[in-house]
């Protein structure tokens, strides 16, 4: 990892761990719509998973997807760079929670991931990650020695194209031949250029974090690049019935148009 993007990723660890609490609290048990919604019913249509299957969940912040996961049947082994974050995914996670183990492990630290190449997992999801990683090389490669043959790994990611740091969401009222409408629309002022930029992921933040945009042929050059085909892939929106929680200009029934989320499933292809 150069100079630049080893610095981003320590800024980035430094503010997951600040926000580890108020994420705790705001995703609690079930998550936030996003994830109710969104992220977990395509992550679930993606996987295939047989009992007691082996699955890596990278970035699993505070455990709510290995949870589920274990939930289902399967044996997790769930990581994430911030202390905090595993710390209170260990607080949330029972006897009854299933089978789940946390390691504190930076899924962009090459080194770090090979202690873990003398294992072997049928399949690996990253839920809502790869936008926070300084580098996806990495995980990339080491996915590729430690899926099984068959292996596939599962991600979504805030949509490149209609959701990112470069997207306005706009609301235009007018007369339109005798009635006030408002028209709801979204403004791109990026998509090619990969950007870092601090963001928030909850108003009540204190610490912006750093989000990694990358367009398409960015994101996916990595995975096929390390042996990957992509062959599942879902773009998630809000239904029609779904009100939002917030103002007008967030995503709900006024955007619902529109997938702020992109799900995605690689598949593996070992000779």
């Amino acid at each position: 990892m150069n100079n630049i993007k080893s610095q981003a990723n320590e800024e980035t660890k430094v503010a997951w761990n600040e926000v580890a609490r108020l994420w705790d609290e705001r995703m609690g048990e079930e998550g936030n719509d996003f994830h109710r919604y969104l992220v977990w019913p395509a992550t679930e249509r993606l996987l295939t998973l047989k009992d007691n299957a082996r699955v890596l969940d990278v970035a699993c912040g505070t455990g709510l997807t290995s949870k589920r996961l274990a939930a289902k049947g399967a044996e997790v082994l769930a990581i994430d760079f911030s202390q905090e974050m595993i710390a209170r995914a260990k607080a949330r996670t029972t006897a009854e929670s299933g089978r789940v183990e946390y390691q504190v492990l930076d899924a962009t630290d090459e080194r770090a991931l090979s202690k873990l190449e003398n294992k072997t997992f049928d399949a690996a999801i990253c839920a809502m990650g790869l936008m926070d990683m300084a580098d996806i090389k990495p995980l990339m490669r080491f996915l590729s020695k430690v899926l099984s043959p068959s292996g596939h790994f599962v991600f979504t990611v805030m949509h490149p194209c209609f959701n990112s740091m470069h997207v306005k969401m706009t609301a235009e009222f007018e007369d339109r031949e005798g009635q006030f409408v408002t028209e709801y629309a979204l403004k791109i002022s990026n998509y090619l250029d990969s950007t870092i930029r601090p963001g928030l992921a909850f108003a009540a933040q204190t610490k912006p974090h750093l989000f990694f945009h990358r367009p398409l042929h960015v994101l996916l050059k990595e995975a096929f690049e390390a042996g990957f085909v992509l062959n599942g892939m879902e773009e998630p929106s809000f239904p029609p019935e779904y009100v939002s929680k917030g103002s007008s200009l967030s995503w709900g029934e006024n955007f619902n148009s529109f997938p702020p989320v992109l799900a995605g499933r690689l598949q593996l292809i070992k000779p």
